[in-house]
């Protein structure tokens, strides 16, 4: 019944840091658009064919999770390039890598992953696809 994700919705306590981890390190883009109720003017990061919508804590949007708290994602994202590549981005941004790279079970095939804090500790996890597997 359900083809595949098209957003979801990330709330920050840093959103300056936020904004910059997710563009910087990530590579994700920044873009702005009124939504909401009452409709506002909102921040998404952008990336392929999804989008993750910022919320500010304390100055979510409703409708809203039940318990908007930051640091609860544990997400994992298909690095575009490979991860090697990925690996020398973040060093050279000194963004530590708590884990990997290691090799893990991802929704389509086996994966090669890193994993990171953002600023508010959400796990990210990038990852790219092992092949044969």
């Amino acid at each position: 019944m359900i083809s595949h994700l098209d957003h979801l919705v990330l709330t920050t306590a840093h959103e300056e840091a936020c904004v910059w981890f997710y563009t910087q390190v990530l590579g994700m883009k920044l873009e702005s658009f009124v939504g909401g109720t009452p409709p506002v003017e909102r921040k998404a990061f952008r990336f392929g064919n999804q989008k993750i919508n910022l919320h500010i804590k304390g100055k979510e949007f409703e409708p809203k999770a039940h318990t908007p708290v930051p640091g609860a994602l544990d997400l994992c994202f298909i690095a575009q390039g490979p991860l090697d590549d990925f690996i020398a981005h973040v060093q050279a941004l000194e963004i530590p890598i708590i884990e990997g790279p290691v090799l893990r079970t991802g929704a389509t095939s086996k994966i090669r992953s890193i994993y990171l804090r953002d600023p508010d500790l959400n796990l990210i996890e990038v990852s790219e696809l092992v092949a044969g597997h």
